[in-house]
């Protein structure tokens, strides 16, 4: 699954497990439909490991922690039941931990579905998945939604009370003598003042469009949103490149990939198909030399009409010829507002492998249905987007 994406659950109790490389603490809140919980009763984890159709069980550090969902005894009232994960040693985050929660049959332990958050950094919890109720059909949706400020900062959001360990009572000094009389000492300099306290720690807010254009390194990611709203219109993926060497020409084809839910491959839109999704995305047609100033193909994307059953776009791009890319020069991608010709996102390759293709950028859907930008500039060994599907597919 990708983010933001959802299936319809085939079992009426389903298990929610979360494994990574270190221990993490699982925990599963009941909200109602204005998205809080109850009472505190509804937070269901290692010391509360019971509650109304919900229960934690405890891996014991050898096997994930999980979160069991009987649908048939939630409660009315009850729409969604939020999965959490957090590090079990104090102040980890998720930075090199890349977890993966699978969603079983709770009955015969079949996998229903899997999914693996991208892009974690500073985050010190995550909601990772949720089973909820939409017309009347329980379905699992992946979230991947992280917190900097831990699995209380969670249980906050969601109306659970958090007490903050109340701070011992100041000691209360026994009489003392007043002091005998005694020569004027010399002037006492005043003692240093104490440094200012730390700024608090910032929350992982990711970038967004509301600065103007934003410039991407390898692995950043920005939220296609201006003025807290979603952007739904056509952009363009311009992406360009130039010889390395002067005099010698470089063929090289932009695609784009389109995935599902779990991953799986939709279509392609490349030099030779060029135009998917009922065109709601075109392809302006191959450029064999890169020569000229400005975008060497394009690719027009109308977000709004991407069909529901799409939720990654991976672009890329290859040396159909079996040139290297060390043997390119400023190559890039830059995504741009198709009404305007604004740029909104660029990103520059900076570094080359000695590979025939490469992954420039993917588009994501969230769950809120904003689409993020992350680049990627990652290598691949293959000359046509064929052989991009699998290897984009595991990038997602």
């Amino acid at each position: 699954m990708t983010p933001g994406s959802n299936i319809p659950l085939s079992a009426a109790r389903v298990t929610v497990d979360v494994a990574a490389p270190v221990r993490l603490d699982v925990s599963g809140l009941l909200l109602t439909g204005d998205g809080k919980v109850r009472s505190d009763d509804d937070f269901i984890f290692y010391n509360q490991p019971t509650g109304p159709g919900v229960t934690y069980r405890s891996g014991g550090g050898t096997a994930p922690d999980a979160i069991t969902v009987d649908t048939g005894a939630v409660p009315p009232g009850i729409e969604k039941i939020v999965v959490t994960a957090s590090p079990d040693a104090a102040g980890q985050s998720f930075q090199g931990v890349e977890p993966t929660a699978t969603i079983r049959n709770a009955d015969d332990n079949s996998v229903l579905g899997t999914f693996t958050p991208p892009q974690l950094g500073a985050e010190t919890a995550l909601v990772v998945v949720e089973i909820y109720l939409r017309n009347g059909v329980w379905k699992a949706r992946a979230v991947g939604q992280g917190y900097a400020n831990g699995l209380a900062g969670i249980a906050t959001d969601f109306g659970v009370s958090v007490e903050e360990p109340a701070a011992a009572p100041a000691a209360v000094p026994a009489p003392v003598a007043p002091p005998a009389p005694q020569a004027a000492a010399a002037p006492v300099a005043p003692a240093t003042p104490p440094p200012p306290p730390a700024a608090p720690p910032l929350g992982a807010g990711k970038i967004n469009l509301d600065k103007g254009r934003v410039s991407l390194q390898k692995n950043q990611t920005v939220s296609l949103v201006k003025g807290g709203r979603p952007l739904l219109s056509q952009v363009k993926m311009g992406l360009g490149w130039e010889p390395a060497y002067r005099g010698k020409d470089i063929d090289l084809d932009a695609s784009v990939i389109a995935y599902g839910p779990q991953r799986n491959h939709v279509d392609s839109c490349y030099f030779g198909k060029l135009s998917i999704l009922n065109g709601a995305i075109k392809h302006s047609g191959d450029n064999l030399t890169g020569e000229g100033g400005g975008d060497d193909e394009v690719i027009v994307v109308d977000l709004g009409r991407i069909p529901e059953n799409v939720t990654g776009l991976v672009f890329t791009v290859n040396s159909f010829s079996g040139q290297k890319f060390t043997e390119v020069a400023k190559a890039y991608c830059r995504l741009l507002d198709a009404a305007t010709g604004e740029e909104l996102v660029r990103f520059d390759l900076t570094n080359a492998e000695s590979q025939t293709g490469v992954m420039m950028a993917k588009l994501v859907k969230q769950f809120t249905g904003e689409w993020d930008m992350t680049a990627m500039g990652d290598f691949v060994k293959s000359r046509t987007v064929r052989g991009m599907v699998k290897p984009a597919a595991q990038a997602l």
